[in-house]
């Protein structure tokens, strides 16, 4: 029988064969004849994934074994495109992934028992809010939002990655001690059965919290994140329907409140109803991105033949590395690449939520679901605004698009994706102490 690592490692193939005929085909359009293009910055890559596979085999070796390839995948899929539109792009973001899979590794080490997380949930959630606090206090606003925090020597980091991780924890550890609660309500609220407000009063405050920062930070996109994670791991949580429908319908009116006051939402909204009113103006991204997938037509040109870059290497579409990769990748693989990278993203999905059914346990569950529910509402949003399905916002595509902290924090997300994993299959035990033993007094010394 074949061992879930091994199988692993064979489905780490694909994403191998990906990068390097991926960057070979980006080569070999740029010259009009055959090239090997920068093998060893896809050879490290390659190497990475290797060394998060080995981890595995050592630290968890029954976790899922369909995870790592798909991320994989992903990840040399946004790889070739950030080489296809810049090659130092693509030559940073492996230094990235390298710094992702140190924290992968580390994760494995040191946290052998998520479980641990479970006793510190107002803890993690406070470190959360004072991260996003920091940010507002000391970060450095770019494009109207005020997300990244600048470092000595000029590299920028964005705490509010991990604060959606955080936030995910806190929710998981508090939903699994009080959902007894929280599903058997004993009182009405305007007509709808509701807890008590004891219950609901910390979560509120610290989601509330959050949500206030991520606003004053000027980062909607996130508010949105964070408000949909809520909702969907309070659901699960209680199997209470009524929830959901009045969190959609707060969620609706705040999102109007904020649309009437804020001048930069009613540009985005204007921009992605319409867009082709002022096409050189606020619509010109979003016009641009449809002018872009339509080129893409069924198949596409292939990498490293579709317009997205000037000749004097300058983007078609602005932000094209970060907020518009899924373009990118859609104008040159057209619509059957832009599929196949959905259905990428599907299966990645799809196996969190295997791993959340089949925990063992409350928290393991909810922790599970909200950590993979970060992942695809991410996918969503972005998919979503590039593609004119929704309003357009900041959010990045995981494990593409270029940054670092994204980049980290998501290795790390599945990292502790996988531990839950492992741990279903082979429940923690404490290895047992030597019991220290009291030496037999002597005769005389008994008491009498």
């Amino acid at each position: 029988m074949i061992s879930p690592r091994t199988r692993e490692l064979g489905f780490l193939l694909p994403g191998a064969i990906i990068g390097l005929l991926g960057v070979a085909t980006v080569a070999s359009a740029r010259a009009d004849a055959v090239e090997a293009g920068p093998l060893p910055v896809v050879a490290v890559a390659v190497g990475l994934f290797v060394v998060m596979h080995l981890a595995l085999r050592l630290r968890a070796p029954q976790a899922d074994p369909y995870v790592l390839p798909v991320v994989g995948v992903i990840a040399a899929i946004g790889l070739v495109t950030l080489h296809r539109i810049d090659p130092d792009l693509a030559r940073d973001q492996v230094l990235w992934l390298a710094v992702g899979a140190i924290v992968f590794v580390g994760v494995l080490l040191f946290l052998p028992d998520h479980h641990v997380l479970e006793r510190y949930p107002y803890l993690i959630g406070l470190t959360a809010v004072l991260l996003l606090v920091v940010t507002m206090l000391f970060g450095t606003e770019i494009n109207g939002a005020r997300l990244w925090i600048t470092l000595p020597g000029g590299q920028t980091v964005q705490p509010g990655e991990l604060a959606k991780v955080l936030l995910v924890v806190f929710l998981a550890g508090y939903l699994r001690d009080k959902r007894e609660l929280l599903a058997v309500p004993t009182r009405k609220i305007m007509g709808v059965p509701a807890p008590p407000l004891a219950v609901l009063g910390p979560m509120l405050a610290l989601l509330g919290a959050a949500l206030a920062l991520v606003v004053v930070l000027n980062d909607f996109g996130t508010a949105l994140l964070f408000f949909g994670v809520f909702l969907a791991m309070l659901y699960v949580a209680t199997g209470r329907g009524a929830y959901a429908g009045v969190g959609l319908g707060l969620f609706l009116a705040g999102a109007v409140a904020v649309w009437a006051v804020v001048p930069r939402i009613q540009d985005r909204v204007d921009a992605w109803l319409h867009p082709f009113d002022d096409p050189q103006g606020r619509g010109f991204q979003l016009v641009q991105s449809l002018y872009a997938l339509a080129d893409g037509g069924m198949f596409g040109p292939g990498w490293g033949k579709g317009f997205l870059v000037r000749d004097d290497g300058s983007f078609v579409i602005p932000v094209l590395d970060t907020d518009f990769i899924f373009t990118a990748v859609a104008a040159e693989l057209g619509f059957i690449g832009a599929l196949g990278l959905l259905c990428a993203f599907i299966c990645l999905l799809a196996r969190g939520l295997v791993i959340a059914a089949q925990a063992n346990d409350g928290f393991s569950k909810l922790l599970a679901m909200g950590l993979t529910t970060v992942i695809g509402l991410q996918a969503f949003i972005i998919v979503g605004g590039v593609i004119r399905l929704i309003p357009l916002t900041g959010v990045t595509l995981p494990f593409m698009s270029y940054g670092g902290s994204s980049v980290v924090v998501n290795f790390a997300l599945v990292a502790l994706l996988l531990t839950i994993s492992h741990r279903t299959e082979r429940p923690w035990r404490p290895s047992p102490r030597r019991r220290r033993v009291a030496p037999v007094p002597d005769e005389d010394e008994l008491p009498a």
